[in-house]
């Protein structure tokens, strides 16, 4: 149940955050995704008890970085903005396993 959440959600976090860093939606449309999300989990009703997946590591990852830094620093910080997009395209199976992304479950 959890992997099936996480995949569905990688897919629509690719969605969001792609359009949100090419001036395509709001910072605030982005910031509603994700708490949704955040809320959704906790209610989930079957915790993994294993150790999550990569792509659950990246997803948590960028979740993490799309809520922790500022609207401005996500859109010109060009850096950050590679970093986020290596983590969108192998969340959506079109890059490699980004280094350095390991996010925790909530």
């Amino acid at each position: 149940m959890a992997e099936h959440f996480i995949d569905e959600k990688s897919r629509q976090l690719v969605f969001y955050a792609s359009r949100f860093l090419r001036g395509q939606l709001p910072h605030y449309e982005l910031h509603l995704f994700i708490w949704d999300t955040l809320e959704e989990w906790a209610v989930l009703s079957c915790k993994p008890l294993s150790p999550p997946a990569y792509q659950e590591r990246v997803f948590w990852y960028l979740l993490h970085q799309l809520e922790y830094w500022p609207e401005q620093q996500l859109l010109h910080d060009k850096k950050l903005k590679r970093n986020l997009q290596l983590c969108l395209g192998f969340l959506a199976g079109k890059g490699l396993r980004p280094e350095n992304c390991v996010g925790l479950r909530p």
